[in-house]
């Protein structure tokens, strides 16, 4: 009966891994879609990502809704716009996905943009089985 609730127990462990690194992969690609709808300046390909309530809480300190960030993302046109160092916390039905975005080009106002910025993407697994991103925040880096 030990053997048997040991080799359980090891078997439910090794379940759990595979679902967090299944997770971390989903939230990963979900973070390049995002930053490949930016290169693409289409903020429509981006809208399904993020949630209807989403906020998002940019370097300078200002905050967007999903609307305005998705009018943002049509209106920017970048060369690069890339993400690394990224690493997956999960959390149940949420997530938080923390990383490097390294983008130049020009922002929706025409500023000429060469930055690196440390973000923390917020995401909830909706009732739909879908994740959307509920919160994004960034920093700049030195």
């Amino acid at each position: 009966m030990k053997r048997l609730l040991a080799v359980a127990s090891v078997t439910l462990a090794m379940c759990m891994v595979v679902f967090a690194q299944g997770v971390d992969q989903t939230l990963m690609d979900l973070e390049r879609q995002w930053v490949k709808a930016a290169l693409a300046s289409n903020g429509e390909a981006l809208a399904p990502l993020l949630a209807a309530g989403f906020v998002s809480v940019q370097s300078d300190g200002t905050m967007q809704t999903k609307a305005q960030y998705v009018e943002m993302t049509n209106k920017g046109k970048w060369q690069v716009s890339d993400v690394s160092d990224m690493k997956v916390q999960v959390h149940g039905d949420s997530a938080v996905v923390t990383g490097v975005w390294t983008g130049k080009g020009t922002d929706a106002t025409g500023k000429a943009v060469d930055a690196k910025e440390r973000f923390a993407d917020t995401w909830v697994k909706m009732p739909d089985g879908k994740w959307q991103c509920v919160v994004s925040a960034s920093a700049p880096m030195k």
